[in-house]
C-alpha cells in the first residue's frame, strides 16, 4: 500500500523567521518521520526575505522526504522602487492602497493576505491532481491558510484539520471577541470549522472559548500544545553558577503588551538589592517586533539600561539556541497578561533545565505549564518590586542548586517534548487513512 499523502499548508515555514515557524516545521517533519509523504505549501523565500527576514539554518532542518511547493505572494505593498510603481500608484498612493485593500478583501477577508487565496488554492489543486492527497492540515495565521483544505474537501471529500496556532476572532489579551458574529470573516470561520474533520488549539482555555462559540462542533476540538524540540537543545553546556556574577537571559520575540519596562526596572532595582546581581548581566536575544528590522522604540528602551548590565544581542537561529542557553545561569520568562497565552517559549525554557523566573501576571496560561517545574520562581504580580524580588530569589536558586538540579529539571520537562504532543493525532490520522485505503 502506498504511503498516505499529507498536504501541509503554512505561510510561516522555513526560511521564515518567527515563533510559529517552529510548530509548522516540527509538525510536517513528524508526519514525514511517521511514514507519510508530505507536501508543504508555503510562500517564497523572497517573501520572507522582504517581510520577516530569513533563517536559512532552519530551512536545513526540513525533513529530506518533504516536498516544498512555494507559492508566490504579492509583495507590491512593500515595493520602494518607484520605477516599478504603476501610474495610478505614482499619481495617488492613497487611492492605490485603498483599491489594493478592496481587492484583497474581495478575495478573502484578511488584510494583506486575502489576495493569496487564488494562487494558494490553485497550487493545492495542482498538488492533488498530480498525487492524490489523503489529508490536509493547515496552520494559521494567516487564516487564508485554511482555504486549500476547505476547497479540496468540497471538490474531493478530503478531510482537513485546522491548526489554530493563533486565534482568529478571540483577542487573547482582553479575552473578548474580535468583530461581529455576522461579519464576513466570522461567517467564513463558521463554515470552515463546520466542514473540518478536526480543529486543534494550543491550550485548553482557547479550546473552551471556541467550544462556547461553536458548540455544535466542539466534539472535534483537540488540544495540541506547543512543546520544545530536544534536538535543538543538544549540545547545551551546563554552567556552574558563580558568586562572581551571573548571566540572566531572555530568548524569544518581544512584541505586544509585554511588561518589558517593568522587567528592566525590576532588574535595575534587583541589582541594588543584591551584591551578586550588581555584578551580573542580562542578555536579551531574539526579535524585537515581528519584522526583520528591530522595533526602534523597544531597542531604545533596552539600550537605555546598558549601564545596568543589559545587552541586546540580536536575532538567533533556532539551530543556535543550545549555544545561547549555554551562556545563561538563569532565564527570565516575560509574557503579556492573558488566560489564553501559553507561549511556545515556556516549553523550551523548561527543556533547558535552567532556573526560570516568570515575570508576568499569574493568570497567564504558562503558569500551569511550570507549576511542577522544580527550578521556578513566579512574580506575585506585574510590578517593579515583585519582579525585582523574583530576580533576587532566582539568583539564590541558581547559586544554591547542586550538580543534579539541572538534570532533574530536564527530566521533569521531558513531558513537554513537541513530538509527545503530536503523536496522538499522527497515530489517529494514520489509522483512519490506512483503514480507508489511502490515496483515494
Amino acid at each position: 500500500m502506498p504511503k498516505p499523502h499529507l498536504l501541509y499548508v503554512a505561510w510561516g515555514y522555513p526560511p521564515a523567521r518567527g515563533a510559529g515557524m517552529y510548530r509548522a516545521l516540527a509538525t510536517a517533519n513528524a508526519y514525514a518521520e511517521a511514514g507519510w509523504r508530505v507536501t508543504v505549501l508555503t510562500a517564497t523565500r523572497e517573501t520572507f526575505a522582504s517581510l520577516t527576514g530569513t533563517d536559512e539554518l532552519a530551512e536545513q532542518q526540513i525533513h529530506s522526504a518533504i516536498t516544498v511547493v512555494r507559492v508566490p505572494f504579492d509583495l507590491s505593498r512593500g515595493e520602494t522602487n518607484l520605477s516599478r510603481w504603476t501610474r495610478l500608484r505614482v499619481a495617488s498612493p492613497l487611492l492605490w492602497s485603498f483599491l489594493k485593500a478592496l481587492a484583497e478583501r474581495a478575495a478573502f477577508p484578511e488584510p494583506r493576505y486575502g489576495a493569496w487565496r487564488v494562487p494558494l488554492v490553485s497550487a493545492a489543486r495542482e498538488v492533488h491532481r498530480r498525487s492524490p492527497v489523503d489529508l490536509v492540515i493547515s496552520t494559521a495565521n494567516p487564516n487564508v491558510d485554511f482555504l486549500p483544505g476547505y476547497y479540496l474537501n468540497k471538490s474531493h471529500g478530503i478531510p482537513y484539520v485546522m491548526d489554530y496556532r493563533d486565534t482568529w476572532h478571540l483577542d487573547m489579551y482582553r479575552g473578548s471577541r474580535i468583530g461581529s458574529r455576522s461579519s464576513r470573516s466570522a461567517r467564513w470561520e463558521r463554515k470552515l470549522i463546520k466542514h473540518s474533520s478536526e480543529v486543534w488549539f494550543v491550550n485548553k482555555p482557547i479550546l473552551e472559548w471556541h467550544a462556547k462559540e461553536f458548540p455544535a462542533d466542539a466534539a472535534k476540538f483537540h488540544v495540541v500544545t506547543n512543546g520544545f524540540d530536544p534536538e535543538y537543545l543538544q549540545g547545551q553546556v551546563d554552567r556552574i553558577s558563580s558568586a562572581a556574577g551571573l548571566t540572566y537571559g531572555y530568548l524569544g520575540t518581544i512584541y505586544g503588551p509585554m511588561p518589558v519596562r517593568e522587567t528592566l526596572e525590576g532588574w535595575r532595582q534587583a541589582r541594588k538589592l543584591s551584591p551578586i546581581l550588581a555584578k551580573s548581566t542580562l542578555e536579551i536575544h531574539g526579535r524585537l517586533g515581528h519584522y526583520s528590522v528591530p522595533n526602534a522604540e523597544i531597542l531604545e528602551l533596552i539600550e537605555s539600561y546598558a549601564g545596568d548590565g543589559v545587552r541586546y544581542m540580536g536575532i538567533v537561529s533556532k539551530t543556535q539556541v543550545a549555544e545561547v542557553y549555554s551562556r545563561f545561569d538563569a532565564l527570565l520568562l516575560i509574557l503579556g497578561q492573558s488566560t489564553y497565552i501559553t507561549s511556545g517559549k515556556v516549553f523550551e525554557y523548561a527543556g533547558t533545565g535552567l532556573p526560570i523566573a516568570s515575570l508576568h501576571h499569574p493568570e497567564t496560561a504558562s503558569t500551569t505549564v511550570l507549576q511542577d517545574y522544580p527550578r521556578w520562581v513566579a512574580a506575585a504580580d506585574v510590578s517593579v518590586d515583585s519582579f525585582a524580588n523574583a530576580i533576587v530569589e532566582l539568583s539564590t536558586m541558581a547559586l544554591d542548586s547542586d550538580s543534579n538540579a539541572q538534570d532533574e529539571a530536564r527530566e521533569s520537562a521531558a513531558q513537554f517534548e513537541r513530538l509527545r504532543q503530536l503523536e496522538p493525532r499522527i497515530s489517529e490520522w494514520t489509522r483512519q487513512v490506512m483503514s480507508e485505503g489511502g490515496n483515494k
